[in-house]
């Protein structure tokens, strides 16, 4: 199933409206590397992670994975691993996902710039954890974990971000 989001920071399910930090820059239909916005259109949901140590397995309908200590995200635009998962300690710029905050306890990774990947067009936009002030995120999508949990216990398996 499917969700609506919003710029106005809504998501969409079941024609429940749930609060959700986006981007610190809004919506962008042409998103770039490091530009802060939430890409607009389609993001199939492909996988889940989550860490074991805080919180249970999500129930969801696509692979779930828990996260190691070891787990990062490439970033770099000039390395062959440019938004791809990597293991750390890793020789180019990248994201650490075993973090001392609760942001990533669990995350839905979002089918962005990956097939195939386009250097420079955007990396790791995920579904995640907010903040409990609702600040905006790099440009991911983020609820609280109670919303997390149940829109991927209720089946979701995409967004639709809306640019207007």
């Amino acid at each position: 199933m499917e969700a609506i989001v919003r710029p106005s920071g809504l998501l969409i399910w079941r024609g429940q409206p749930l609060r959700a930090a986006l981007g610190k820059h809004g919506v962008l239909r042409h998103k770039e590397e490091g530009d802060s916005a939430t890409p607009a259109g389609p993001l199939p949901l492909r996988r889940v992670l989550y860490r074991a140590d805080r919180v249970p397995p999500p129930k969801c309908s696509v692979p779930v994975e828990p996260l190691a200590a070891t787990d990062g995200w490439c970033d770099d635009l000039d390395h062959r691993d440019y938004n791809r998962p990597v293991r750390l300690p890793h020789d180019g710029r990248h994201e650490e996902l075993w973090r001392r905050d609760e942001v990533y306890d669990v995350i839905g990774v979002l089918g962005w710039n990956d097939s195939p990947v386009v250097k420079g067009r955007g990396s790791a936009i995920f579904l995640h954890v907010a903040r409990r002030d609702f600040d905006p995120t790099e440009g991911c999508v983020a609820l609280t974990l109670a919303d997390l949990t149940r829109v991927l216990a209720e089946g979701l398996t995409s967004l639709w971000v809306l640019e207007s």
